[in-house]
């Protein structure tokens, strides 16, 4: 039984303690992506929407994780309840971000495609 509430302890300290690793460095990836977002913006670099959404999405990816891992901490049926609908609500903004990613990436390759052959008769 001892062995047991050792273990169990273990495994809630991690889970706290990466929960915190994985909300800080998602709050960072956003942060991070938002300002280069702004810094693409201002540059007009017509990828900016592509790279902003992709740093949005990997910044949830990991703000997800967290949450997963806080299903392992907690105890009562209220929280569990909770945990699960911002799971949910973080799921679905990464499949809307992944969504609007690939749009935005076949779009660019129409351009691509469409500007390429105007480009090379101009030389």
């Amino acid at each position: 039984m001892e062995l047991y509430v050792t273990l169990e302890n273990l495994v809630k300290w991690m889970a706290e303690y990466s929960i915190i690793l994985f909300e800080v460095v998602g709050v960072v990836v956003i942060a991070v992506a938002g300002i280069r977002g702004v810094v693409n913006y201002i540059r007009r670099d017509p990828l900016t929407r592509l790279k902003l959404a992709k740093g949005m999405a990997m910044g949830l990816e990991f703000k997800l994780g967290g949450e997963i891992l806080r299903t392992v901490v907690v105890r009562d049926l209220s929280e569990i309840m909770i945990v699960g609908a911002i799971i949910l609500l973080r799921a679905a903004l990464t499949f809307l971000i992944h969504w609007e990613i690939k749009n935005e990436e076949e779009d660019n390759e129409v351009n691509l495609v469409t500007k390429a052959p105007s480009e090379h008769h101009k030389g």
